[in-house]
């Protein structure tokens, strides 16, 4: 009989990069017994999440506006994970909530939280979501002049008034060109009819830059005092989200692993990548910085024509609010998913089945660029024999590139079928935000440490 191996056992890639760790995480894979547990009652993958560092990512961000003296508000950007605690975690830590649909919002109401700490910020607003937005005092994020008119009708049909933010799209000479909102000069023409409050403005910026948004922050201040001068409060400007994290743990192996995708892509150097990927697109999974030393850089910085950003919604009485996701998350989840099977490809490439498919691990980028841990859970403790293996994490769909991690990845503790690969911080947007139910495989069920116990989050019973 072998000796028990120490859970949990190493894995990395061929250009490692070694993950950030919460010490809850490492509680978890730490104790195979609790995996196993997990995955029996629900099944692989399975969602393991924790709230509580929620609260204290926010209150980063809420100590920069404070330290600059701007009143600052923190939403939590629904879209980025489904489960429910985190709308409950968002409520008990005061802060608001980002919602993007019809059901989001039904279910972010039926948690109790305020309308006045909900801004709709949906793509696409259906009439029967509009009407339910306006009913309930929630602030609409308002995309056009067109939509404008839209929910000034519903207001007027209703017999109330609707509080909306104008969705400003910065001029495209400075920033790059977007889908979302209308520039300046059109907003500046609307005449608000009595059955609009314009309760601030919104701008929504792609990427994680504090000088992009720097760049808007005069564009926008620009039109609430104008909004103020025909009348309308405007009391705050949303930059949406865009916060940066920080996933990694070595900057140096970040640096490396850039170096090395570089030599692959230009054909110099040993390909590491499921069939050469050059993982074009990709998220900076260690960069700074990172959410309150990035504010307090953006509120520092200089917004053209106002001076310095603070000072100038400081002065102007103009209140900051941010819609983070995946920053606020940043240490709330795991996933877990069982080794279904080990082998090799018709060329020999060496296989590590996982029961998962790509969607439930996947943002809109290329890949996720972090090294997971493997958790000892096959067959009695010290009867298993593992071997060292070097390949690639394939998955549950029936497509040739279905590939979980397009890394090559090094196990050398070895590996067995039954064991359990756990990969850290993917509560924001990796798991729900591509998630399909394709050949019928039922979605992964979420479930939430409470601080004594796990427990089946209600958004799988919603």
């Amino acid at each position: 009989m072998t000796t028990p191996p120490t859970p949990p056992l190493p894995v990395h890639g061929t250009v490692p990069l070694r993950a950030r760790w919460e010490s809850w995480m490492r509680e978890l894979i730490e104790s195979p017994q609790q995996v196993t547990g997990l995955t029996s009652r629900y099944g692989s993958p399975v969602n393991a999440l924790n709230p509580a560092p929620l609260r204290h990512n926010a209150q980063e961000l809420l100590d920069a506006g404070a330290s600059h003296g701007v009143e600052t508000q923190v939403f939590f950007a629904r879209k980025a994970n489904k489960a429910l605690c985190f709308v409950d975690a968002a409520r008990e830590a005061e802060l608001g909530v980002d919602v993007a649909s019809e059901n989001e919002l039904r279910q972010v109401l039926s948690r109790e939280v305020a309308p006045e700490r909900i801004i709709l910020s949906a793509a696409i607003k259906t009439e029967s979501l509009l009407r339910l937005a306006v009913s309930q005092g929630v602030t609409i994020s308002c995309d056009s002049r067109a939509e404008s008119a839209r929910i000034a009708a519903i207001a007027q049909d209703l017999r109330t008034t609707a509080r909306v933010a104008p969705r400003l799209a910065p001029d495209p000479a400075h920033l790059p060109p977007t889908r979302f909102g209308e520039k300046l000069r059109a907003w500046r023409q609307v005449e608000w009819p009595e059955s609009l409050l314009v309760a601030g403005v919104h701008v929504h910026l792609h990427g994680y830059s504090e000088a992009d948004r720097r760049t808007a922050l005069a564009e926008a201040i620009s039109l609430v005092e104008h909004l103020r001068a025909v009348g309308q409060p405007a009391g705050f400007i949303d930059i949406g989200g865009g916060v940066p994290m920080s996933y990694l743990e070595s900057r140096e192996q970040w640096e490396n692993y850039l170096e090395c995708i570089a030599s692959q892509r230009a054909g110099t150097g040993e390909p590491f990548t499921w069939k050469s990927d050059p993982l074009s697109d990709t998220y900076p999974f260690w960069q700074e910085p990172t959410r309150g030393e990035w504010l307090d850089l953006l509120l520092s910085g200089k917004v053209t024509g106002y001076g310095q950003a603070g000072q100038a919604l400081r002065e102007r009485d103009i209140a900051l609010h941010l819609e983070p996701g995946r920053s606020l998350l940043d240490g709330c989840g795991v996933i877990l998913s069982e080794v279904n099977f080990l082998k090799e490809r018709s060329d020999g490439l060496p296989l590590i089945g996982a029961a998962i498919n790509r969607t439930q691990c996947r943002t809109a980028a290329d890949d996720i660029l972090l090294d997971p841990l493997l958790v000892p859970t096959a067959g009695p403790e010290g009867e298993v024999d593992r071997v060292p293996r070097t390949g690639f994490v394939v998955g549950a769909y029936c497509i040739e590139d279905e590939v979980i991690l397009r890394r090559e990845l090094d196990f050398p503790a070895g590996i067995a079928v039954g064991d359990t690969l756990a990969i850290p911080n993917t509560a924001g947007y990796f798991m729900h935000i591509l998630e399909s139910a394709s050949h019928q495989i039922p979605l992964a069920r979420n479930v939430y440490f409470d601080g004594s116990e796990w427990v089946a989050d209600d958004i799988d019973a919603a």
